[in-house]
């Protein structure tokens, strides 16, 4: 079904901005869910206002998949541009949003770092969705280290690293020992803020026992699904083999948290060694929608890191909707 108020609103951008809208938007109701993400992250690339303005208006749409939504959310984090501040806020705030979206909305808004969030982000830290409360707790830590050159004089962050995210928490430098940065990792007791920034220094380290010792974290875990859905993204960004067993149990375990076991999806679908394929395909009927989306978006991303193409984006041209062209 053609959305004709969205059909209207595209017509405003630029072809190559309408275009991408209107497959981020899926203004005729038929783009696959995995077109739409490549769409997406083209959209994240352009990263201009006008991108960011498609990206807010999808974050919107009530009746859309929450997995696509909540990486529309993260997408405008990542993107830096503060004109997403009130689209990541209402999204924050929409309660009949999934818990993973409402999430990502405020952990964008600690990606962004601007300290006038500081009161959204405190209204929902004692709040009853607990992702989205641990969230904004650990994007609270965020802004405030960010802006304060005595907290990043005690514990800076990394001078350099192999990854480009902006990530909820920055790696500890005050040790790149497997075994201490495990043993904070692992502790329970600890905070999150602590626990996370000892699991993105494992992920810098990046060595076969840094993914380990994050593996054993994500599955050994009874506190937080946050903290275990947050290794599942980073051992996307890792790509280590070493890491396709843990994602693998974790996807099939159906009494771990939809969110968890979306994140191991995706991560395996990154990973895209030679057995991925067949793990992934076993849950593109699972009952739960966000893991079998997931599992067939996971797909499409493990044919592109096994194919070759330069990049998983769209180019805009003249074309039909419902076509992609990737550059190779």
């Amino acid at each position: 079904m053609v959305n004709t108020l969205i059909e209207q609103t595209t017509q405003k951008w630029a072809p190559g901005h309408a275009q991408l809208a209107e497959m981020a938007l899926n203004t005729t109701g038929t783009v696959p869910l995995s077109q739409r993400y490549r769409a997406l992250f083209s959209l994240k690339g352009l990263n201009d206002d006008a991108a960011v303005e498609i990206l807010g208006q999808a974050l919107c749409l009530k009746d859309d998949s929450e997995l696509f939504k909540h990486e529309v959310a993260y997408c405008l984090g990542q993107m830096g541009n503060r004109v997403a501040i009130p689209a990541l806020i209402e999204a924050m705030a929409t309660t009949s949003y999934a818990a993973m979206v409402r999430h990502e909305a405020a952990e964008s808004l600690g990606a962004l770092s601007d300290p006038s969030v500081i009161p959204e982000l405190e209204k929902y830290v004692d709040d009853e969705c607990r992702p989205l409360a641990e969230t904004c707790v650990i994007a609270l830590e965020k802004i405030r280290y960010d802006h304060s050159p005595e907290a990043q004089r005690a514990d800076p962050r990394p001078r350099d690293s192999a990854y480009s995210s902006v990530d909820p928490a920055p790696a500890t430098t005050a040790t790149k020992s497997v075994s201490e940065l495990k043993a904070v990792l692992c502790d329970e007791s600890a905070g999150l803020w602590k626990r996370y920034r000892a699991m993105f220094a494992l992920r810098d380290v990046g060595t076969e026992d840094a993914v380990l010792a994050l593996a054993e974290g994500m599955e050994t875990d009874r506190t937080s699904e946050l903290f275990r859905h947050e290794i599942g993204f980073i051992f996307g960004e890792m790509q280590h083999p070493a890491s396709v067993p843990a994602l693998a149990r974790i996807l099939a375990n159906p009494e771990e948290a939809p969110m968890v076991r979306h994140e191991a999806a995706e991560a395996l679908g990154s990973v895209a060694t030679p057995e991925v394929n067949d793990i992934l395909r076993q849950f593109i009927n699972d009952p739960e929608p966000v893991v079998r989306d997931s599992c067939l978006v996971a797909l499409d991303i493990c044919d592109h890191e096994s194919s070759g193409e330069f990049q998983y984006a769209i180019i805009p041209e003249a074309t039909t909707v419902g076509q992609t062209k990737v550059e190779a």
